[in-house]
C-alpha cells in the first residue's frame, strides 16, 4: 500500500489558502489604508500644532523706565545778595595842632591803643603862658577899678539923697562903675581865651583807639602857620562796613514789603550781614544793616547801604575789602525742588511730575531765586505732588514708569500713591 499517496498534499493546501485570501484581499488593503491616513494625518496635525507652539512668538514682558521721585518739599528758604563791602573805623578822628609852634614832646609809643584824655603831643608852651598871665594880670586890674568905682558909688548916692552931690555927680559914678565891671567881663574872656590856647599846646586824645604812626618830627613847627596833621586815631571796637545795591534789588525787596535799612516790628528777622575774610573763612560775628541811602547814584545805578558789626578783637581792619553777604528776604514756607530736577529750553522751565497711576506729566513751572543746590517754584507745583529727580532724561510726557522713592529705592504702587 502506498501509504505517500494517502498524505495530503501540503502545497495543494498552501495554494488553496492562498487564493483564498486573494480573494479577500481588496476589503483587507482597503481597510488598513484608510486607518494608515487617519493616523497619518493625526500624526500630522500634532506634529504642526507641536511646531507652532514652539515656533509661536512668545509676549515681550512691558519693561517700564524706572525713574527716582520725591515728594514736593517746603520749607523757609533765607535769599541773600552778595556784594563788595568795604570795612570803615566807627570813628576816624584826625589829631591837628591848634596853636602854632614848635613840637616839644611826643608822648605815646606809635601804633598803641591810646585812652580818651591822654596827653599825645605838647607843643611849645611859653608864648601862650605868657599871655595868660597878662590877661590874668589885666583882669585884676579890672577888678581893682570896678572895686574902686563901687565905692565911689557908695559914698556918692547917700551924697545926692541929700542934696549934697549933684545929679552929675551921680551919673559919672554910676557910668564909671558899669564900665569898670564890663571891663572886668572883657578881662574875663581873654582870660579864658588864653588859658584855652595855652591848654591846646597839650594835644590831647578826644577819643580812645589805636593811634597812628606821628606825622610830625620833633622840633618841627606845627599849627596853623605849619603842619597842623599829627597823627590819627581810629576807633574800631565797632567798624561799619559799607557796600553798594542795586536798584533791582531794592525794587525785589520792596516787592516783599522790606525795607532795607529800617527795622520791621511785623517780622520775625532784620536784614543782616555776614563778612568773609581774606582766606576765605567767614567772620564770626553778624552786622545789621541800619542805613541806606534814600537816592541812587547815577553815575552807577547803585545806592549805598551801611551795616554796623563788632569788631573786638580789631580782626577787620579800616580800608579793608571784603566780600558782604546780606539777607534780603525770608521766603516762609516756599515750594522748593531740587535744582538737577528743572529742565530749562527756551519756552521756559518745566519738571516731571508723577500722577497716582504712575503717568508721568511734563509741567511747565515759574522758578524763583536759586539757593544753593535748591530751587524755590513760584507757581506750577502743588504741595502734594510727587516729581522725578533721577531718570527723567528718558522720560517724555504721559509715558508710564516705574517710580521709586528717593529715600529708600522702593517701588510706590497705585496702592502707596
Amino acid at each position: 500500500m502506498n501509504f505517500d499517496k494517502m498524505k495530503p498534499d501540503l502545497s495543494q493546501l498552501k495554494l488553496d489558502k492562498l487564493k483564498s485570501v486573494a480573494a479577500r484581499c481588496p476589503r483587507i488593503r482597503l481597510h488598513l489604508k484608510r486607518k494608515h491616513w487617519i493616523a497619518l494625518g493625526g500624526l500630522v496635525c500634532i506634529g504642526a500644532a507641536a511646531l507652532t507652539y514652539l515656533l509661536w512668538p512668545r509676549p515681550v514682558p512691558v519693561s517700564l523706565p524706572v525713574v527716582e521721585i520725591q515728594p514736593v518739599q517746603t520749607e523757609d528758604m533765607n535769599i541773600y545778595g552778595e556784594y563788595v563791602g568795604r570795612i570803615r573805623a566807627q570813628q576816624f578822628v584826625e589829631i591837628r595842632a591848634r596853636v602854632e609852634g614848635y613840637l616839644e614832646r611826643m608822648l605815646f609809643a606809635e601804633g598803641t591803643y591810646v585812652k580818651k584824655g591822654q596827653t599825645l603831643f605838647i607843643i611849645d608852651p611859653r608864648l601862650y603862658r605868657a599871655r595868660a598871665n597878662k590877661a590874668k594880670a589885666q583882669l585884676n586890674k579890672a577888678r581893682a577899678l570896678e572895686t574902686k568905682a563901687k565905692r565911689d558909688l557908695d559914698r556918692i548916692r547917700p551924697l545926692y539923697e541929700q542934696n549934697a552931690a549933684s545929679q552929675l555927680d551921680l551919673d559919672n559914678a554910676i557910668a564909671t562903675y558899669e564900665s569898670a565891671a564890663a571891663d572886668v567881663l572883657v578881662c574875663e574872656a581873654d582870660l579864658t581865651q588864653a588859658e584855652m590856647t595855652l591848654g591846646y599846646t597839650n594835644v590831647e586824645s578826644p577819643i580812645s583807639g589805636y593811634i597812628s604812626e606821628r606825622n610830625a618830627d620833633i622840633g618841627t613847627l606845627v599849627g596853623p602857620g605849619g603842619k597842623s596833621l599829627l597823627a590819627t586815631i581810629v576807633k574800631s571796637d565797632t567798624v561799619r562796613v559799607d557796600f553798594s545795591m542795586t536798584a533791582l534789588d531794592y525794587l525785589r525787596s520792596k516787592a516783599r514789603n522790606v525795607n532795607i535799612g529800617h527795622k520791621d516790628s511785623t517780622r520775625n528777622w532784620d536784614p543782616y550781614i555776614t563778612v568773609t575774610l581774606a582766606d576765605g573763612s567767614q567772620y564770626p560775628y553778624r552786622g545789621l544793616v541800619d542805613f541806606a541811602d534814600p537816592q541812587v547814584d547815577p553815575k552807577t545805578g547803585t545806592f549805598s547801604v551801611r551795616a554796623e558789626m563788632a569788631n573786638p578783637d580789631h580782626i577787620l581792619l579800616p580800608g579793608q575789602f571784603t566780600r558782604v553777604k546780606l539777607l534780603l528776604d525770608v521766603r516762609e514756607n516756599a515750594i522748593v525742588v531740587p535744582s538737577k530736577a528743572l529742565e530749562i529750553e527756551k519756552g521756559g522751565a518745566y519738571i516731571y511730575v508723577v500722577r497716582p497711576d504712575s503717568i508721568v506729566e511734563r509741567r511747565f513751572v515759574e522758578t524763583g531765586p536759586e539757593i544753593g543746590n535748591n530751587t524755590i517754584i513760584e507757581r506750577g507745583l502743588a504741595r502734594t505732588e510727587h516729581i522725578v529727580v533721577e531718570g527723567y532724561h528718558k522720560l517724555s510726557h504721559g509715558m508710564k514708569v516705574e517710580p521709586r522713592t528717593a529715600a529708600n529705592n522702593e517701588v510706590i504702587t497705585n496702592e502707596e500713591e
